[in-house]
């Protein structure tokens, strides 16, 4: 039975319909009004005004922040357990393997609230740390995601030639192994750091006084109406989101590349 398939037009309008808010969003970031109500000009001046404001700043700043702390700790402690993982039997790592896809199926708002509880069993302060905890934890499960397929397709026979052809274990991880990985952990990498980045609800309930990321500044902003430099972060924030996942792909293809170029060779 042959498939039928979508109309270029059907698919061409949902991608207008997608788009279109973000569109607006990004050309309205331009308008020399305080108000998306008409244009009455084009300018930078909401741009220049955002990188003058102190607490935008000092947002950026967390966000970066903790974002790149938060992602390098999970892709070590990621790669780490995907490791552990692939070596383990069926039974338990489909067992680890369902407990680590839950926070990927948990409503953020039941894990935001379940870590704002945690805290206060454990009699925290709320504030860096806090934050900064919340966002490895919930970051980790997209490393073992992205680094653990890779991993099970590289075959441990070859750490065991290098150790009996005389290599240290520490020398045949990092000239052996790793290179092998390289692709899928600078992806989860990226991966961690994007969702760090563009996370709100988890980080409103686990922050303190004083530290807050970009997406509760945004809230913040917005609460107190109508404020031309929410279109100017968004977009910029869209603009860095795009960034990272044309980088992610493109470790993606570069990847199965390798791959392909590897399987050539074994059967050739």
């Amino acid at each position: 039975m042959k498939k039928r398939k979508l109309p270029h037009w059907l698919i061409l309008l949902l991608l207008i319909f997608l788009y279109m808010p973000i569109l607006v969003l990004i050309t309205y970031s331009f308008n020399e009004g305080r108000t998306g109500a008409e244009w009455t000009g084009f300018t930078f001046k909401w741009y220049a005004e955002l990188f003058r404001d102190r607490n935008i700043l000092k947002a950026m700043g967390y966000t970066i922040l903790i974002a790149f702390i938060a992602s390098t700790v999970s892709t070590v402690v990621g790669t780490i357990s995907a490791w552990g993982i692939k070596y383990m039997g069926r039974r338990t790592s489909g067992i680890l393997l369902s407990i680590n896809d839950l926070p990927l199926l948990n409503p953020d708002l039941v894990t935001a609230i379940s870590l704002m509880s945690l805290y206060i069993f454990l009699k925290m302060t709320f504030g860096f740390m806090t934050l900064l905890l919340s966002h490895i934890m919930f970051s980790i499960p997209y490393v073992i995601i992205t680094v653990l397929p890779v991993l099970r397709r590289i075959s441990r026979h070859q750490m065991e030639a290098a150790l009996d052809l005389g290599a240290k274990p520490v020398v045949g991880l990092f000239k052996i192994i790793l290179p092998q990985l390289k692709q899928s952990i600078i992806s989860g990498w990226l991966i961690a750091f994007t969702m760090s980045v563009d996370d709100f609800v988890i980080s409103f309930f686990t922050t303190g006084s004083g530290v807050s990321n970009i997406s509760i500044a945004v809230f913040s902003m917005a609460r107190r109406g109508i404020n031309p430099k929410i279109n100017a972060l968004s977009s910029l924030m869209f603009a860095v989101v795009i960034a990272l996942l044309l980088i992610i792909n493109k470790n993606r293809k570069t990847r199965k590349e390798d791959l392909a170029i590897e399987e050539n060779i074994l059967l050739h």
